[in-house]
């Protein structure tokens, strides 16, 4: 019985696949290697100015908008998924030239310095493609397709001048500027419309602990002692990570994706789907953990050693000497936007690719001969880079769990909701 019940749902997947390509024609994406889009993935990082560029939350967003972008035009080829902001098809278009034109479009509008750039970047895309009818209606696809999500995020919220004065308190436990930095950094994002949630303040996270609580002081002398600058107890493993794990979020997680979408061999639109889902999350991480952040404004590490003598907690003792190992970015700290993006993203992968996928990669933010790290799964890496916040002595260990918390909701949210296979 067992048998012929595998038989009977083996066969119907197969009726599944031919009725679908029979519906629809049109290339099998699942064969066409991925290339583009990994390409086009680095294309963007190199665009937004590679380890230079310091908007990370534009960069998200952008990212998010290309992959949507390039999802959208692949599955107009051969549809498989519900669409995002693209409801045209075209089962003639070829595929290549649709996915990099989309990408195409949709960088070129946002970060239109660089068209010579993107320009070069999409010749040598369609280049290898011979020209005729199927390449031409890809390049119209694949404008259409950027257009459109182009339109649809038009007005969201995310123009603006990211550095703002920072209101000057001198109450305990009230966000305050950190050196280097005399800015807080683009408050308005709390007010972007998300790409995948219902609203900003869906997941948003629970209240922190309070300052006179023993939760608040086991933190507050945690990250006092393991995140000092040249602290005595901080090893070199977490050191080593600390740095490895600094650069911006989204700029390290979509390298992840690129490396486990080319060591598992994955399909053109499925490496597309992939990509969207990562960046939907990611970008969606930073919109909600902005919304936190701002709703609670808790103070840094920094602020709150050098001033312990404002939390009536007889368990914390300030320090006006006291440094962070790593440089505190200008924004508050509860909760850990970092943590949030690399659990949502993490969350993603393991959705799709299964929890136990092992991978190796580099970070330009490593130390010299400890840059590149090896992991188990993408949750074993999502809780490293967590703890890096805390022995970088950048945030507290509640912000890094509430952070995490959040940035799993985001992700199961995203795959349960969106991009999801149709059903024939």
């Amino acid at each position: 019985m067992k048998k012929l019940i595998l038989m009977l749902a083996v066969s119907a997947c197969l009726f599944w696949v031919s009725c679908s390509k029979q519906q629809y024609g049109g290339p099998d994406l699942d064969i066409l290697s991925n290339e583009v889009v990994l390409e086009w993935n680095e294309l963007a990082y190199q665009a937004f100015g590679g380890e230079a560029y310091q908007h990370s939350l534009m960069a998200s967003r952008i990212n998010a908008m290309t992959h949507i972008a390039m999802h959208d035009a692949l599955n107009a080829v051969y549809p498989l998924y519900s669409t995002y902001a693209f409801t045209g098809k075209d089962p003639g278009a070829d595929p290549i030239a649709a996915a990099a034109s989309a990408a195409h479009a949709v960088l070129v509008h946002e970060i239109p310095e660089k068209k010579p750039f993107l320009d070069s970047a999409l010749q040598r895309s369609l280049s290898a493609i011979l020209d005729g009818e199927a390449k031409n209606r890809g390049v119209l696809l694949g404008q259409n397709a950027g257009q459109a999500i182009v339109k649809a995020r038009a007005e969201d919220g995310s123009a603006g001048n990211p550095f703002s004065p920072v209101p000057p308190s001198g109450q305990a436990g009230v966000y305050q500027a950190v050196p280097p930095f005399d800015i807080l950094f683009a408050p308005y994002w709390v007010d972007v419309k998300p790409f995948g949630l219902k609203s900003k303040s869906q997941f948003r996270s629970a209240p922190h602990p309070s300052l006179g609580s023993d939760e608040y002081a086991e933190a507050f002398n945690e990250v006092k002692e393991i995140g000092k600058l040249n602290s005595a107890v901080r090893t070199e493993e977490q050191t080593a990570y600390s740095s490895f794990w600094y650069e911006f979020s989204e700029a390290g997680w979509n390298r992840v994706a690129r490396i486990a979408a080319a060591n598992k061999k994955l399909g053109l639109l499925e490496t597309a789907r992939l990509f969207a889902l990562v960046d939907i999350a990611l970008a969606d991480a930073y919109i909600a953990g902005w919304d936190s952040k701002f709703h609670y404004n808790l103070w840094r590490p920094y602020t709150a050693i050098r001033n312990a003598h404002l939390d009536g907690n007889g368990q914390t003792a300030e320090d006006q000497q006291w440094e962070p190992a790593m440089p505190t970015p200008p924004v508050q700290d509860y909760p850990s936007t970092h943590s949030a993006l690399g659990n949502a993203a993490a969350t993603v992968m393991e959705k799709i690719l299964g929890a136990q996928t092992p991978f190796t990669m580099a970070s330009p933010t490593g130390l010299p001969g400890k840059n590149t790290r090896s992991f188990a799964g993408f949750k074993q890496a999502a809780n490293e880079n967590a703890d890096s916040r805390v022995t970088a002595g950048i945030h507290f260990r509640f912000a890094c769990e509430a952070g995490q918390e959040l940035g799993d909701k985001i992700g199961q949210w995203v795959v349960e909701n969106h991009l999801k296979p149709l059903k024939y």
